[in-house]
């Protein structure tokens, strides 16, 4: 069987391509958005350090009115398609919304 000038690197990518994409980090930090959004742990698990210890002191200044953000965020997230949301939150490092 001939490989016509393809490496099996190539040949096993080629065969991997038609698995369709997917995100790791989209589900768990929807997850955390809706179920722990008043500690932050989406945006700290997404690398948002800074936008974390935001949305803390927005939880304690608002009495936790604010955790409405990460909630909202999390049900975003779930609605995105796997690419636009590592293209968006992962690669693109948007902090909010």
């Amino acid at each position: 069987m001939e490989n016509y000038g393809y490496t099996k690197t190539e040949d096993i990518h080629n065969q991997q391509s038609n698995v369709p994409y997917r995100s790791e980090k989209k589900i768990p930090a929807a997850i955390l958005g809706i179920l722990v959004g008043w500690l932050a742990l989406n945006k700290f698990y997404l690398g948002y350090t800074k936008e974390g210890i935001i949305q803390l002191v927005l939880n304690v200044v608002t009495l936790g009115a604010a955790s409405i953000i990460p909630f909202i965020e999390g049900i975003l997230y779930l609605f995105m398609n796997d690419k636009q949301f590592d293209d968006t939150y992962v690669y693109g490092k948007k902090g909010w919304l």
